[in-house]
């Protein structure tokens, strides 16, 4: 006899992407290349050395939370931190989705908005992005007529790398006031005049999603935030873990958001490598690529996409393979400038 979890778990699967060590170039998650300056790093070390690790971390996060509020000119009660943008996102649903509630989700995007609703037993109401995977005045309409208890848009889209109108985002806020709308800005950065953050100074019902993983080259560190009226910020300390954010974690973040500015030059070096891939991608003979403004670009190759993706990898290069989620399409982050050569050049060969 073995213990038998819940009905549905086990045909969720786990959700993988594959970590591998032994390539020349790991393009497959969206990871930032560079890294913060070495100043950041002997900041950092003085300040975890200082943290009283046989105590428990400050279970209500002022220090960061404050910090995060001033960056954005918000107010501390309504910003919260979590493990990563992921935790925020399932502490959303744990508060607003579970049985018997609905989230609307718009694909292709971000799978684990949809996993995340699985985990949380709340029902997926699945609906298609335009052909553009632009939203329009459409899906406000869809949006309206399914009345979700919650709704999520992910802008810069995930894994079309286009941002939502932020117009059409505030719509569908007014025509759902009683639902919660989430903003997945993991990629908000990269996009920032489309950024959400306005909207929270008249919607209480938007909640604004992002992390360090990207902008900030902090994937390793595990921290994400979420903007939103305090209200929903106090729904959030009701279902959280004890203690849920470590001592260093949030010392991580409060030292590099002191190292803002450095953070934010790193992004010009990537938005150079990614307009470099676009325009060389566009050039070959029957490739699809799709306009972006996050750190990666899809593309849709000429040939069988798994193929190519195994051509790649033979060759040292890792990127990710979306036809799951996007018919026939790769992604490929934004890397170094060392990285992007390899890409393009084993791409090349692949394609013949």
């Amino acid at each position: 006899m073995t213990a038998e979890p819940r009905e549905g778990l086990r045909d969720a699967g786990l959700y993988l992407s594959p970590q591998l060590t032994d390539v020349a170039a790991r393009l497959n998650t969206n990871e930032s290349p560079h890294r913060l300056p070495e100043t950041f790093f002997d900041e950092l070390a003085a300040a975890i050395r200082d943290l009283p690790l046989n105590r428990y971390p400050d279970g209500s996060m002022r220090g960061l939370r404050e910090d995060l509020a001033a960056m954005h000119g918000w107010t501390p009660e309504g910003t919260w931190a979590a493990n990563g943008s992921n935790e925020i996102l399932t502490q959303l649903l744990q508060a607003y989705g579970g049985p018997g509630r609905r989230a609307l989700v718009f694909e292709p995007t971000y799978p684990m908005h949809s996993r995340i609703g699985l985990l949380t037993h709340t029902t997926i109401e699945r609906r298609p992005l335009p052909a553009d995977f632009v939203l329009t005045d459409a899906e406000v309409e869809v949006a309206r007529r399914t009345a979700a208890d919650v709704v999520f848009v992910c802008s810069p889209n995930n894994p079309t790398g286009n941002p939502q109108p932020l117009t059409v985002v505030e719509a569908i806020a007014d025509a759902l006031p009683s639902s919660l709308v989430i903003v997945d800005e993991a990629y908000g950065e990269f996009a920032p005049a489309t950024s959400a953050r306005p909207l929270l100074d008249r919607f209480d019902n938007v909640a604004v999603v992002r992390t360090f993983s990207k902008a900030f080259a902090m994937a390793g560190a595990r921290v994400g935030y979420v903007l939103a009226a305090p209200a929903v910020v106090g729904d959030l300390a009701l279902i959280r873990l004890p203690y849920h954010l470590s001592a260093p974690s949030q010392t991580a973040a409060i030292v590099a958001l002191r190292h803002r500015t450095e953070a934010l030059q790193l992004l010009d070096a990537v938005r150079t490598q990614r307009d470099r891939i676009a325009a060389e991608l566009a050039v070959m003979a029957g490739v699809t690529v799709f306009p972006s403004e996050a750190n990666f670009v899809l593309f849709i190759p000429p040939r069988d996409p798994t193929l190519v993706w195994q051509g790649l990898l033979d060759r040292g290069v890792l990127i990710r393979d979306m036809t799951g989620v996007v018919p026939g399409a790769l992604r490929v982050t934004a890397g170094s400038e060392q990285e992007t050569d390899l890409f393009l050049r084993a791409l090349k060969e692949v394609l013949g």
